[in-house]
């Protein structure tokens, strides 16, 4: 079950695809007469792997039967709507992408003691330190962060825990996309206050301190960290615009998708070592501004959801006749 289009010249299709050929309808008509019965077919369609309907749903969708003329004036009136809906909508998924942004803007200026000026000027990305306070002291990665060997053997200690990019260690709850084995006695245990990492994809974010208690891939890590650091700040360094960039320099692998950073390769990650007060400080900091910004892109998320729901009862409304287009 996908989108619905009309074609404007002759396309070849792969398997799974259906075209339907409008007889006696007008094509663009169709189109919002099939994207109207998305509900219907989404209910009817069956599979395990991906769902899916045959030509006799498409037949038994039911629309009232309008002159061609009216056909016509309702599609060029729902393409000129739709468009304008979903116009906005990509605003707010712009102004969505705009705000996790700026969070992270704030959080490479704070985790590193930069001032918008030293951020501007360019840096090597393989000195994630560059222009860090006199003051602070450095380390090694290896120096400071303990992998972890626990393994949930028999008895997971917690649910299934994903890595997000925007938000880090997380509640596993897709339904679609990475989902654990039958068998998850090898998968790693995470603890609270512990660093997880997806060493495939640290150069997206892939790493974050857990709040939770879990477990996570086997192909993931999971590290003690020191008590020489604040967790809070961890987090929020580690997830930095800077070591995204240094993570994906010092990252190799053929795919683009799963650029790899060896154990190895960690250990001698050069990190900054604010005094505590000064981590604990900034971690109120960007725990508090990230908190501003979930609220507001739960704003956005709430209006672009409305603005959907407006887009599918308008198309309802003039499909089935209840609203006449002048």
């Amino acid at each position: 079950m996908g989108s619905v289009n009309v074609a404007d010249q002759v396309y070849g299709m792969g398997r799974g695809l259906a075209a339907i050929r409008a007889i006696d309808v007008h094509p663009g008509f169709l189109r919002w007469v099939l994207e109207d019965a998305e509900r219907f077919l989404q209910a009817e369609s069956t599979g395990s792997t991906f769902k899916a309907i045959t030509a006799w749903h498409i037949g038994e969708i039911p629309y009232v039967n309008h002159d061609l003329e009216s056909q016509k004036k309702i599609a060029e009136h729902l393409d000129s709507e739709s468009a304008k809906i979903l116009s906005l909508v990509d605003k707010l998924g712009d102004l969505s992408s705009l705000l996790q942004a700026r969070l992270r803007e704030l959080g490479t200026l704070s985790v590193l003691g930069l001032s918008p000026a030293q951020d501007a000027i360019a840096v090597d990305v393989h000195s994630p330190l560059s222009g860090i306070p006199e003051h602070w002291d450095r380390t090694k990665f290896g120096y400071d962060f303990t992998e972890s060997a626990e393994r949930n053997g028999e008895n997971p200690p917690g649910p299934l825990l994903s890595i997000s990019e925007y938000r880090g260690v997380e509640l596993n709850t897709r339904t679609e996309g990475q989902q654990a084995s039958l068998d998850v006695s090898k998968y790693r245990v995470v603890r609270p206050g512990q660093l997880a990492a997806n060493m495939m994809w640290l150069n997206h974010g892939g790493l974050g301190v857990s709040p939770l208690t879990g477990y996570i891939s086997p192909d993931y890590k999971a590290f003690w960290i020191s008590d020489r650091f604040e967790p809070r700040y961890v987090h929020h360094l580690f997830r930095s615009s800077r070591y995204i960039d240094y993570f994906a320099a010092i990252a190799t692998g053929v795919r683009p998708n799963a650029q790899r950073v060896t154990k190895t390769v960690l250990d001698a990650t050069p990190v900054p070592l604010p005094p505590l007060d000064e981590q604990i400080r900034i971690a109120d900091e960007l725990d508090e501004a990230a908190t501003r910004v979930d609220a507001m892109l739960a704003k956005v998320a709430d209006l672009k959801s409305l603005l959907l729901e407006r887009r599918a009862a308008l198309i309802t409304d003039v499909v089935t006749g209840r609203k006449e287009v002048a």
